[in-house]
This record gives structure tokens, sequence and C-alpha cells, in this order.
């Protein structure tokens, strides 16, 4: 008896542990929020308020290392620049992220999704599928990452210049 009393007390704390982190759904309301903004344009400002000062964000471009604060302002404010138009689909539901070194819910958020616009140069609409990670820090955005072949669908809305016949 007292091993079964035993048991079923492992099996309860096991799938109480194994529930949803309790910071996970203001998460994905953050995140949803950065998203929004990102396309938005409205508020660049509030999408760094968003950030930890101790950001670290990894960007998708080859070669690349992850960036600051400073770095993190300037790289969302050229994809705005250079887009107009963008929305972002998720492609599933946000997911729960794990901490890499325990594999248990640490309140980030990942999500796939597709994103839309036109380039503002060469008037170019686009589509690009990414997958984005965020980790969080009093409450703040202290790591994550953007994840697609950045340097591939840059090529792809260069203006092609035409070539004239003599």
């Amino acid at each position: 008896m007292k091993n079964l009393l035993f048991i079923a007390l492992i099996s309860i704390f096991i799938s109480c542990s194994q529930g949803v982190h309790p910071e996970f759904a203001s998460n994905v309301e953050k995140v949803k929020k950065q998203l929004e903004l990102q396309g938005s344009e409205a508020d660049p400002q509030a999408q760094l308020d968003m950030a930890h000062e101790d950001i670290q964000w990894q960007p998708p471009f080859y070669g690349s290392s992850p960036v600051g604060k400073e770095e993190y302002a300037g790289y969302l404010k050229s994809w705005q620049d250079q887009m107009e138009d963008v929305v972002f689909t998720p492609t599933n539901d946000y997911l729960p992220g794990v901490n890499a070194e325990t594999g248990v819910q640490d309140g980030s958020v990942r999500v796939y999704g597709t994103w839309t616009g036109v380039h503002s140069a060469s008037g170019k609409s686009w589509e690009l599928n990414t997958y984005h990670t965020w980790d969080f820090k009093d409450g703040l955005i202290i790591s994550g990452g953007d994840y697609f072949d950045a340097s591939g669908f840059v090529a792809s809305l260069e203006v092609e210049e035409s070539s004239e016949e003599e």
C-alpha cells in the first residue's frame, strides 16, 4: 500500500511539473505585440522598451553574431525602413521553450510563421517562412533570434537592372 501511495504521489508531482510555465501566456502576448509593432512601424521605441538592457539578439544573416540593444534597435529599424505593409502570420500556436540545460519550460516563446510585405525600393511583394525565439528576464526580452535565409531573401528583392540592346 505504501508503494502504491508513493507511486501515486510521484505521478501527481510529475504531471503537475509538466504544466505550462506561469509566465508563458503573458510572454506570448508580449511577443505578439512585438511582432505587431515590427509590422506596423507605429512605435519603434515601444519595441525597444520590451527589450532588456543586456539583450543578445541573433540576426539571421550568414556569419552574424548576437547583437546588443543598440545594434538590435538598428536591426529592427533597417527592416522597417526597407519594407512596407508587413504582416506576420503564425503557422502554428506559439510554442513554449525550455531551458537548454534542464529541459524544463522557462517561459520562453517559439513560433514558426510567415511574413508578407512589399519591398520599398523594388515594389516587389514577398512572402518569407521564418522561425523566431524569445527568452525573457524580468519580464523583458533578454535573448532570442530570427532564423531564415536572410541573405537569399534580400538578394531576391534586389532591383533587376534592365540591359539595353545596342
